[in-house]
């Protein structure tokens, strides 16, 4: 997994919109990175209105949030429209993202192994240098504590 301090690693990948988004175009603003497991799913959904709701605070610290899961474009743009999302959702079928951050791991539930992406936010700076890392996130409060870090 990516530190604090490592130069956050570029990508290209399709959004929400269909267009390719590549995080490198975000330099000289913070972003507010978030991994997660599936679109429409209560955790998910809750993590990502939080930070919808707290997307003018965030603009205010000159954040911006990219979320990614391993999602399609279209399951990205159906679950942005429905909750009024105002970021970037960044599609990773291939896992390619996942796997260069170091979120794609082997999970347990109920006794059974299984891989599935890792809840983690990263704050990366205005140089593209990470500056926080949040793994393990359990979502209630979580949006509030990377407004907190900025």
């Amino acid at each position: 997994m990516v530190k604090v301090g490592d130069a956050a690693p570029d990508f290209t990948a399709a959004a929400d919109t269909g267009e390719e988004f590549t995080l490198g175009s975000l330099r000289g603003s913070r972003v507010v990175l978030y991994f997660y497991p599936k679109d429409n799913t209560p955790g998910c959904t809750q993590e990502a209105c939080d930070f919808r709701d707290l997307s003018p605070a965030l603009s205010e610290k000159n954040a911006v949030v990219v979320g990614v899961s391993i999602d399609s474009v279209k399951s990205h743009r159906n679950f942005k429209n429905r909750y009024s999302l105002p970021f970037t959702l960044v599609a990773d079928p291939d896992k390619a993202i996942v796997n260069r951050y170091g979120v794609w791991v082997e999970k347990k539930n109920y006794g059974r192994s299984y891989m599935g992406v890792a809840r983690t936010t990263l704050v990366i700076d205005e140089n593209g240098v990470i500056e926080h890392v949040f793994d393990n996130v359990k979502v209630k409060g979580h949006a509030g504590a990377v407004l907190g870090s900025l």
